[in-house]
C-alpha cells in the first residue's frame, strides 16, 4: 500500500479505550514517546488492534498545535 505521507513510526499498542462509536487507542512510540489515535469502533476492528500489538504509525500533518511550554 502506498502513503502520501512520509512520517513513518514504529510502535505498540498499550491501551485501548472504547466509548460509544468512538475509541482511543495509545501507542508507545520510541524509546519515551507516546502518541494516541482516535478512531471509529468499526475502524478498530477492521484493523484488529489490540493491546500489545506491534503497528505502524503513518503520520500526515493537517493541523496546526499551539503548545505551551
Amino acid at each position: 500500500m502506498k502513503y502520501g505521507a512520509r512520517n513513518q513510526l514504529i510502535g505498540k499498542v498499550t491501551k485501548v479505550v472504547k466509548d460509544g462509536i468512538m475509541c482511543q487507542v495509545d501507542i508507545d512510540v520510541l524509546d519515551k514517546s507516546k502518541m494516541s489515535s482516535v478512531m471509529t469502533k468499526e475502524s478498530l476492528e477492521s484493523l484488529g488492534l489490540k493491546k500489545g500489538d506491534k503497528i505502524k504509525v503513518v503520520v500526515k500533518a493537517v493541523n496546526v498545535l499551539i503548545v505551551k511550554e
